[in-house]
Parts: C-alpha cells; structure tokens; sequence
C-alpha cells in the first residue's frame, strides 16, 4: 500500500462506473439503434404483448445487452412480469 493509495480508494468504483456506461455505449451502436428507436421498440412490444395478457409495466425491463457467447453480437432481453387474470 503505497502512501497516496488513502487517495485513490473511490477511484476503483468510478472506474467501473465509467466502464460499465462505454459498455452500455458500444452495445447500443453495435446493434444500430439510437435511443429514441429503442425506446419506441419498447413501447411497441409492450402494446402487443399488453393485447395477449396482463402486464405489470412498473416492472417491466427491456433493455439490449452484449450476447454472453458471442461479444460481436448484441441481444434484447426482455423481462415482463405477468399479472393474474381477473375472473
């Protein structure tokens, strides 16, 4: 441990703060999509979904992602909690 050490504790969660946000930017250029298209696929899905059953849209999470077997490609993952019908 060296003397300015004591300085850079707070520099290792910046870090991966900041690594984790050019992540976030490459996944989303690497699949060609601006935010605004993304958030309208989004809003598109879950009126087609919301036709079929009942969704709970304060927890719902659509978001792309890096695939986990294959870096170069880019994967939409959708999680939408269904609600119980009502009878």
């Amino acid at each position: 441990m060296g003397i300015f050490s004591f300085f850079n504790r707070g520099s290792d969660k910046s870090k991966n703060i900041a690594k984790d946000r050019l992540k976030l930017v490459l996944i989303h250029d690497r699949a060609m999509l601006s935010s605004g298209v993304l958030d309208q696929m989004k809003d598109e899905i879950i009126e087609v979904i919301s036709k079929y059953v009942d969704i709970d849209r304060d927890e719902l999470n659509i978001d792309i992602a890096q695939n986990t077997e294959n870096s170069r490609r880019t994967t939409l993952i959708a999680n939408i909690p269904l609600k119980p019908r009502k009878s």
